[in-house]
């Protein structure tokens, strides 16, 4: 299991596997090739699928085109065995010889893999299944931010946390602030500043959760419009996490330190879920997604609110059970139609699960390791027209629809 700091990764939206990712990659094959004199790439499987709503074909360009000139081809008919968003570069000389042909595959999270070669970052830590920190945590009489502090050991982790932490705000706060309409096909108007005038009007129970869906959707706007977010443990699932925490530190006034903390244990939850099954909306549906955005914001505001570790680990595993099975069928492949909304909810289950979890002493049946697992084999059983392909679902319905 790697640094935390490979969940999250700040950048631009409006997605880390089909965004990021593409973006990473030609920029490293670009390094290996700055005298090109043309490119060409292939984007398989869910990338070549959805990668023209996602902006796929924008990083790549953006990146490799100032320098020689780029094909790119689509190919959403094939699926490479290693994982559904892979891609294929090739460089060229001034003689149109080919001088490199380099396939990657972008996993989740805007993390980059080649099939057969070991990851550039090692893994660091000892123990990667949650119910085995539980106990280290309860031997130890540690929490857990204390065990990512102790195995990260890296003097500037808190500082990057903290970096993190105003990113996330920054993003609430300009889309707060924002009006008008999303980019793309749909034209649907932003909602998070109204959200947010309507929850001012209520009393305190509807204000909170008025509240926290103006956040998500504050996030959520912003990641769809391409501006700076931080992967919570994706952009597709960026509102939810800030969302909670920002309520937090407004409505409850926890200092900083608390939400760095925070943001620790949220990190360890999405890097178990990462390590043992999937974060990639192409491989698993956005269970592994905004079900492990979940997950990760129920364990930050029950850390929050003096859960114990127990507590913490139910409040997780609560959050993600309860979006196992959710496909990933973003309309006109979009990371707006249904993945705004879904934000919001899940950032209120994330509030609705640490209120039933410390109802309780933490005793349960069903682990988070559990559920990661069943997780895992569900997305593998899930058609591929359910996985980021926008070919089932709501975005096949989509036209059928009376809007």
């Amino acid at each position: 299991m790697k640094t935390i700091k490979e969940i999250y990764r700040i950048g631009h939206g409006p997605s880390s596997s089909h965004t990021m990712a593409p973006r990473f990659a030609s920029e490293q094959f670009l390094a290996r090739h700055p005298e090109a004199g043309r490119f060409e790439v292939t984007l398989y499987g869910s990338l070549a699928a959805t990668g023209k709503g996602h902006l796929t074909d924008v990083a790549i360009l953006e990146v490799l085109e100032p320098k020689a000139p780029v094909t790119i081809t689509w190919r959403p008919d094939i699926f490479l065995p290693y994982h559904p968003n892979g891609m294929t570069f090739k460089s060229f000389n001034s003689e149109d010889v080919m001088t490199e042909e380099w396939t990657v595959y972008s996993v989740g999270g805007g993390a980059l893999e080649e099939e057969g070669k070991p990851a550039i970052l090692p893994d660091i830590y000892p123990i990667t299944k949650m119910t085995d920190i539980l106990n280290w945590c309860e031997d130890s009489g540690k929490t857990y931010w204390e065990y990512v502090k102790e195995v990260e050991d890296d003097p500037y982790l808190m500082d990057y946390l903290e970096q993190v932490w105003q990113t996330m705000q920054d993003a609430v706060e300009r889309g707060l602030q924002a009006e008008g309409r999303l980019p793309g096909p749909l034209n649907l108007p932003r909602k998070a500043a109204n959200y947010h005038i309507k929850a001012m009007g209520y009393q305190h129970t509807l204000k909170s959760r008025g509240l926290v869906f103006s956040y998500a959707l504050a996030v959520s706007e912003e990641n769809a419009s391409g501006g700076l977010i931080v992967t919570a443990p994706t952009c597709g699932s960026s509102g939810v996490l800030p969302a909670v925490l920002y309520h937090g530190a407004k409505a409850y006034d926890f200092t900083k330190a608390r939400i760095l903390r925070a943001l620790a244990t949220a990190a360890l939850v999405g890097n178990i879920a990462k390590t043992n099954a999937s974060i990639s909306g192409a491989e698993v549906g956005c269970q592994g997604e905004v079900g492990v955005a979940c997950a990760m914001a129920a364990a930050a505001v029950c850390q929050l609110f003096g859960g114990s570790c127990a507590q913490i680990e139910y409040a997780a595993e609560m959050a993600l059970e309860h979006h196992l099975g959710m496909t990933c069928d973003p309309v006109c492949g979009l990371v707006q139609i249904p993945c705004i909304e879904r934000n919001a909810f899940a950032a209120a289950r994330a509030m609705d699960a640490n209120i039933y979890a410390t109802f309780t002493d933490g005793t349960h049946r069903v682990s988070y390791d559990k559920v990661v697992e069943t997780m895992k084999r569900t997305g593998h059983d899930m058609p591929l027209i359910y996985r980021e392909t926008s070919t089932g679902g709501l975005a096949k319905g989509y036209e059928q629809m009376d809007y």
